[in-house]
């Protein structure tokens, strides 16, 4: 007996299309248990947070569609002014100073990551080796567009490409929902 294929130019039979709908819900039924097992192992987060405690996000990453254009290359955090900015990671301070009128500290982590955080009053200077919570400064009122007391714009680069700093905390950031479209479905 030979098994009927499918032909790219004609539509999913029903009874395939469901079938193959329900296989791979079947597969990721099964392999969630696996998965969410408190005995799996968890892998550390890359980056640990900034402030502590574990401030809230006032806004989330949004990245540029090309690299000159808008988005927020990074997030904001509400904090108090004159907390303590703390290493994300181990690194090295490549800048700590007054940037466009802000204070700035940038530190490079191993794995070409760059995390920057701002606006603060630095109290580590350039070429200082540093370490996973320890402190780089204070937050310092003033952010724009920041709607809290403080703000401290966190941002993470690999290279030229800014990635979201939530993501390699552990957290997953703001989700949003992609169209998802069936190739050849009639429409609903």
């Amino acid at each position: 007996m030979t098994t009927p294929t499918h032909h790219p130019s004609r539509p999913w039979p029903m009874p395939a299309l469901l079938t193959a709908l329900f296989l791979g819900f079947v597969t990721l039924v099964t392999a969630a248990p696996a998965a969410a097992s408190p005995t799996a192992a968890k892998a550390e987060p890359r980056l640990s947070w900034p402030l502590s405690p574990v401030p809230k996000v006032t806004r989330y990453f949004d990245a540029p569609e090309t690299p000159f254009g808008p988005g927020h290359r990074g997030v904001d955090l509400g904090a108090e002014p004159g907390q303590q900015v703390l290493a994300a990671a181990e690194g090295v301070v490549v800048f700590a100073g007054v940037l466009a009128g802000r204070g700035v500290v940038s530190v490079d982590h191993d794995g070409g990551l760059r995390t920057t955080y701002e606006p603060v009053t630095p109290a580590v200077p350039a070429g200082a080796q540093v370490y996973r919570g320890q402190p780089l400064g204070a937050v310092v009122p003033g952010h724009p567009g920041c709607a809290v007391a403080a703000c401290l714009h966190w941002g993470v680069r690999r290279g030229p490409e800014y990635l979201d700093p939530l993501t390699l905390t552990g957290e997953r950031g703001e989700i949003r929902l992609k169209p998802f479209f069936l190739p050849n479905a009639p429409p609903a």
